[in-house]
């Protein structure tokens, strides 16, 4: 962990100063200054909790865009086995889930978890694979936890997600990160052993995207903190649990970890609301009226705030729905399958229509793609590095990728028989689409991608500038106008030597690793189409200086096909190193597939004889990614 110098706070001081009146002169309130203020330094302080090579513009995201040399290494994860430990507990808990799921007894007479299933699971260990050995767990690397996480999707979602509710962003993450050794050793035993499982209470009625609404207090009297407040959406949350407590304590954001009593009383009370996700696990409200916490129970980052704390565990977060994504499409493949192999249509199976073989196809290849993704990213936090961007990248594209396969692949492959009681997209569609609003909606972190990555341009190149403009008083500069050159040309050395620099040499061409034909081409693509992409980042800077914060059509746009850069880059790369044949194919077509979307091309003939060529095979059984998934049984059956 990287400390704070009196340089760097000077320096955050005045880029603070820098925003605050950049965005005054854009004609912003007084609020959304002092917000977009401390959600700014909230970053920064991020940033600083880790050494320079592993913060954003060390990231090979932010590093694809604007650094001369490619960063060819960064985009190749290496898997380390798990240890004998883990792997037993991940193995016992995948036997757990399918004994209970195989009796009828996995979900109680409410048809959520049942308790003895959360107490079987507690029993091999599934709780504590993300604590270390010390309190009570197995730790594992969150790459293996997020492999893992991936194959329990495909045999239940919900246990799925709820290791990643307790274990990145419950309690766990927070006092793994942030703890003291006091704090560790109350906690996290009985938290790996399963006697409490944690949740996060962050969401508030008026505080979801715009962190900075928190209205939960928490107040010292004494030895104890007394909260007053309400939390919203909050997974895990009944009586009994643990749950890291976001609120506000002398005005600035912060995490109590905070035991939940065994039942509701006058000062801790559960908010009911019918909610269709989340359907077999509890998700509540919780109120809090001079409810008390140990004043013991604050988390003290050596940096930063709540936020701070609330970033680090969300990061994790977002490469778990990404999982569990690709774990949830793979069982939609394998139900997909069979169906498609029993309906009859003018005397054929639709397994031998073209267009059932490309929804097969293009299913198969946002699979891989997901999994490359969560292999990346996950390692990518194992490496210690922050991870913001490529994290946003994987969960915008594993919740994106599996509505898109849950609605005109798996819906429209069934037909009518997709609404019928019993059937999987029909009693859970709405989980296939809430991944896209888990862990910040998908636009909006879009958005926050795209902050992130001219945040360094613009500081090297536009805040002089801006600083001139605003000494000036010049709102919209236009460089025809005499005077408004005269105050912006003394500044602006810096960037006319990089923009020369674009023209004459730019960023060297990357040097890839043998790849088979068809995947080198599409990596080499969009590994150039990165190196491009700096030029139209530029460009839009330039357009809308400092009104650009309010061009978020334009921004999400190029953010959009960046963000698509990444992934086909990262999924070529990843079947050629890991995959078989059917896997390679499935990349190409899912390369295919998002080149279209990038460059706004129409596919061609060949491209679409390549996706349907690969849907027969999967129909011939060729796909080894879904083997072992069980499919849903055929609804409705007819002779």
């Amino acid at each position: 962990m990287a400390s704070q110098t009196p340089e760097t706070e000077n320096r955050t001081e005045e880029a603070d100063n820098f925003v605050e009146t950049a965005l005054k002169l854009g004609g912003k309130s007084v609020d959304e200054v002092t917000k977009t203020g401390a959600i700014d330094r909230a970053d920064d302080q991020m940033e600083d909790l880790f050494a320079k090579k592993y913060q954003t513009i060390g990231s090979p995201a932010h590093r694809a865009v604007w650094d001369n040399e490619f960063p060819t290494s960064q985009f190749q994860p290496k898997y380390t086995e798990p240890s004998a430990k883990g792997q037993q507990v991940m193995d016992a808990s995948i036997e757990v889930v399918k004994r209970r799921k195989k009796a009828g007894n996995f979900l109680n007479e409410d048809k959520k978890i049942h308790d003895d299933t959360f107490q079987e699971l507690a029993d091999v260990g599934y709780w504590g694979l993300l604590v270390d050995e010390e309190h009570g767990g197995s730790e594992i690397s969150f790459t293996s936890f997020s492999r893992f996480l991936l194959k329990m999707a495909t045999v239940d979602a919900t246990i799925a997600g709820l290791a990643s509710v307790h274990g990145c962003i419950g309690a766990v993450d927070p006092l793994r990160g942030f703890g003291t050794p006091e704090q560790k050793k109350k906690f996290l035993p009985d938290l790996a052993s399963g006697k409490r499982l944690s949740g996060f209470a962050l969401t508030e009625p008026g505080a979801g995207s715009d962190l900075t609404a928190l209205k939960t207090v928490a107040v010292l009297d004494g030895d104890d903190y007394v909260v007053n407040g309400e939390k919203l959406f909050i997974t895990n949350a009944i009586p009994g649990r643990t749950v890291g407590l976001v609120c506000k304590v002398d005005g600035k954001p912060a995490v109590l970890i905070t035991d939940l009593p065994p039942e509701e009383n006058e000062h801790f009370q559960l908010v009911n609301y019918g909610l269709y996700a989340l359907q077999h696990s509890y998700n509540n409200g919780l109120l809090f009226k001079d409810f008390r916490v140990p004043k013991e129970n604050l988390l003290v980052p050596s940096k930063g705030d709540g936020l701070t704390i609330a970033y680090h565990g969300l990061n994790r977060g977002r490469v778990a729905v990404c999982a569990g994504s690709s774990g949830n499409m793979k069982a939609m493949l394998a139900d997909m399958l069979p169906w498609s192999k029993y309906r009859n249509t003018y005397g054929q199976p639709i397994a031998e229509r073209e267009l059932v073989q490309r929804r097969i196809g293009l299913t198969a290849g946002l699979i891989v793609a997901t999994e490359a993704m969560t292999d990346w990213c996950a390692w990518l936090l194992d490496e210690g590095y922050r991870g913001e961007m490529e994290c946003i990248i994987a969960k915008i594209f594993g919740g994106d990728a599996q509505t898109r396969v849950a609605i005109d692949m798996h819906m429209k492959t069934h037909g009518g028989r997709a609404f019928v009681h019993g059937h999987m997209f029909g009693d859970y569609i709405h989980e296939f689409l809430a991944p896209s609003i888990y862990e910040g909606e998908g636009e909006i972190l879009g958005l926050g991608f795209f902050k992130s990555l001219i945040k360094e341009h613009g500081k090297n190149f536009y805040e002089a500038i801006g600083k001139a403009l605003y000494k000036a008083g010049i709102s919209k500069p236009n460089m025809l106008n005499p005077m408004h050159a005269a105050k912006i040309l003394p500044v602006t050395g810096p960037y006319i030597k990089w923009w020369l620099a674009q023209k004459v040499g730019g960023a060297k061409s990357a040097q890839l690793p043998n790849l088979p034909s068809g995947l080198a081409e599409q990596a080499q693509f969009a590994a150039s189409a990165l190196q491009k992409s700096r030029n139209d980042i530029d460009a839009l800077m330039q357009k809308y200086q400092l009104g650009l914060a309010d061009r978020q059509c334009a921004m999400a746009d190029l953010s959009k096909r960046i963000q698509l850069m990444v992934v086909m880059l990262t999924t070529a790369l990843w079947a050629g190193r890991e995959g078989d044949e059917i896997q390679r194919q499935a990349a190409l077509v899912l390369c295919q597939d998002l080149r279209q979307q990038i460059t706004g091309k129409n596919a061609t003939l060949r491209e679409l004889a390549t996706v349907v060529k690969l849907g027969k095979a999967i129909v011939e059984g060729g796909f080894k990614s879904i083997a072992g998934v069980e499919a849903e049984e055929i609804l409705m059956q007819y002779k």
